[in-house]
């Protein structure tokens, strides 16, 4: 379903669209991921959220958008400072502390075991979730880098095409106006027809024919 095309921006658009990109800021994320959110939302294309968020908006945000970086870093330090904390040796090293500080027992149940491996799921399942959500970053920025090498490209083709049409364009313009001037100066001629060629190099001259 094709995007519908709105010019004018509302302030609870840009408020909107200020506040997604926020918090795309502060959990990891990109801001290309905001502006696909805010355009589903609100029935724009991305690109047009992106422009709309560079000329406009961000100028309003700039002591948010520096305080949501700062609360990124601090969440990956909380969770670089999780990964770094050692498992448990043994099952007695993890649920012997915990029992004496509960009851002062140190006899380990089967609950208590059972209790020990949820933890250790849950903590794999945490650090696979937070690595996943490395790994999904690192691929969308090599794609946005590539993406860009490829616009980068195809501009310099424009360009130059743009270039030799001017150039051709010009060209054409230098000949009618040469083939013009030819014929005032011999429109009184009425004993020889003007005629007009192309010359080898492109250029196009006038000959008389009797």
């Amino acid at each position: 379903m094709s995007k519908i095309r709105q010019d004018a921006w509302s302030k609870e658009n840009d408020q909107l669209l200020a506040n997604t990109v926020l918090r795309h800021i502060k959990d990891g994320s990109t801001q290309l991921n905001a502006f696909e959110e805010v355009g589903d939302i609100l029935n724009r294309t991305a690109a047009a959220c992106g422009f709309r968020w560079n000329a406009v908006v961000r100028n309003n945000y700039h002591e948010a958008i520096e305080l949501a970086k700062k609360e990124r870093k601090a969440r990956k330090r909380s969770e670089r400072r999780k990964w770094k904390q050692p498992y448990p040796v043994s099952l007695e090293q993890a649920i012997i502390p915990a029992k004496e500080e509960e009851t002062g027992l140190t006899t380990i149940t089967f609950t208590d075991i059972i209790q020990f491996l949820e933890r250790m799921q849950q903590n794999y399942d945490a650090r696979k979730q937070s690595f996943q959500r490395l790994n999904d970053m690192q691929e969308q920025t090599e794609t946005l880098l590539s993406e860009n090498m490829q616009l980068k490209k195809q501009l310099e083709k424009t360009e130059k095409r743009l270039q030799t049409v001017e150039t051709d364009y010009q060209t054409f313009i230098e000949i009618m106006d040469r083939a013009r001037k030819l014929t005032l100066l011999d429109e009184h001629d009425e004993k020889r027809t003007p005629m007009f060629r192309m010359d080898k190099n492109g250029n196009l001259e006038q000959y008389m024919q009797g």
